[in-house]
């Protein structure tokens, strides 16, 4: 049996996921985290039956709550251990991956918000480490994304800087000082979903705490088992997130260009939404 991580509770926010989230929960005890936390976004007492015997603790809210507010809750009764585990549902965890997280914290203390690298389930890594857009390189990105998926903007927007540091990693999966967490007030909950992510780590670096990237941890995401039970909302959803984060963080002449920030969203989730109806 693996050794427990004491100083780690982990809280997945579940919607939809089905044996995905059994995975994630197994692989989280694999890698010695047993304090786990299940916030069940979706049908109540669907999750309930299905987690018998796994050891976690369940949070059924009866409402969707959004990622955000589901992981506030879950956080809320969780054990107030030094560190904080947030994930999706649809993660599986590699071995080591935790301890490694956690050692890099424990070696960095200026350091508050630790991320791994995300892989696919055929192995490709996905973008998970990534730059706080400023104006032209959030619209270029926006408008050219949907119809250019590699375009440089894109890449930049989607990458870590020249000298391997980050400013905001996935929220999918992620290490997090508890104490940090409760001294930005965990996510806002005014995000339902996306965006809450670098949300969080904007709040956490506003508040003189580092992000980091931490390559030898290694997660496999299987992206879109819940999202595909909303498709449609979700887009929806991804670009008002962009919108609130825009203005949150917008300061000076950026503020005034809300309004061209706005159209250019408008935009993007038009086309967004034909292609998904002509699919």
């Amino acid at each position: 049996m693996t050794a427990p991580i004491n100083d780690v509770s982990a809280v997945l926010v579940d919607y939809h996921a089905g044996q995905t989230l059994i995975d994630c929960i197994k692989s989280l005890h694999d890698n010695g985290v047993f304090d786990i936390v299940v916030v069940d976004n979706a049908s109540p007492g669907a999750a309930k039956v299905s987690l018998e015997g796994l050891g976690v603790r369940l949070v059924q809210p009866r409402i969707n709550l959004g990622y955000g507010r589901g992981a506030n809750r879950g956080a809320a009764v969780a054990t107030p251990a030094k560190y904080l585990v947030v994930s999706n549902p649809d993660v599986v965890v590699h071995h080591g991956a935790v301890r490694a997280l956690v050692s890099f914290l424990d070696g960095h203390p200026e350091v508050g918000i630790a991320g791994p690298t995300i892989v696919d389930p055929d192995g490709a890594v996905y973008p998970s480490q990534r730059v706080f857009p400023d104006f032209w390189l959030a619209g270029l990105h926006a408008l050219l994304a949907p119809l250019w998926p590699d375009n440089p903007a894109t890449r930049r927007y989607r990458s870590a800087r020249a000298d391997g540091t980050v400013d905001w990693v996935s929220g999918a999966f992620f290490v997090i000082r508890r104490d940090v967490f409760e001294q930005v007030g965990g996510f806002d909950e005014r995000y339902f979903m996306f965006a809450e992510d670098m949300a969080l780590c904007w709040q956490a670096r506003e508040h003189g705490w580092g992000v980091a990237a931490v390559p030898e941890a290694t997660v496999t995401h299987i992206e879109g088992v819940s999202r595909r039970h909303a498709s449609r909302a979700m887009v929806v959803a991804h670009h008002a997130s962009a919108l609130r984060f825009e203005w949150q963080t917008a300061r000076g002449v950026r503020r005034a260009l809300m309004p061209l920030a706005a159209l250019v969203l408008g935009l993007r989730l038009v086309v967004m939404l034909a292609r998904r109806e002509g699919n």
